[in-house]
């Protein structure tokens, strides 16, 4: 049997690691970095997280202000999801989608695990259909069918994403006018 490559062996098995097991003490950012290096599959060594771009992540509101100059769990599943992410959406649409997952309803644990759940999820059929694929099949034909996934759930995401932002803002319609017939 053909071994895999690392990189289908890393698709199969590298995943984030559950909120229980993420720090639960301060860390400083060169700790941070480190971190999130182990955190994410990376795609080259032009994908690694910065210190700017944390620093311009919370300037954007997309990150919580660390408490001094010391990050928590909390700050981990935030990048998590943002090292993830920035590779298929806008920030805009990032951070629409970060405040409803990791700030919105129920708590950055429960937002981070559901986040994680679909990213295990997506991350296993892909690995699951490259193996079917064998590396041996002609490249491009197999780069074509990939990108072209990546094109229909853009799609899907995009159109989420639309729906959210209108269910936003007719709740946002619907407080105003609340509080235009409170004051009336």
């Amino acid at each position: 049997m053909e071994q895999p490559s690392a990189f289908l062996t890393q698709l199969r098995s590298q995943r984030p690691v559950p909120w229980e097991q993420l720090p639960d003490f301060a860390l400083y950012m060169d700790q941070i970095l480190s971190y999130m290096d182990r955190q994410v599959i990376r795609f080259d060594d032009e994908d690694t997280l910065t210190a700017a771009m944390v620093n311009n992540y919370t300037k954007n509101g997309l990150v919580p202000r660390a408490a001094g100059k010391k990050y928590n769990r909390e700050h981990l599943a935030y990048l998590t999801a943002i090292c993830v992410l920035k590779h298929v959406m806008s920030t805009r649409d990032m951070d629409l989608l970060i405040r409803e997952e990791l700030q919105g309803r129920r708590s950055v644990e429960a937002g981070y695990a559901a986040f994680c759940a679909s990213l295990d999820k997506a991350l296993t059929l892909t690995a699951q259909e490259m193996e079917e694929r064998g590396e041996q099949e002609d490249l491009a034909d197999a780069a074509i069918h990939f990108a072209l996934i990546s094109y229909a759930a853009g799609a899907a995401s995009s159109r989420y994403v639309a729906l959210l932002r209108e269910r936003q803002e007719a709740e946002a319609s619907a407080r105003k006018t609340k509080k235009e017939k409170e004051r009336d």
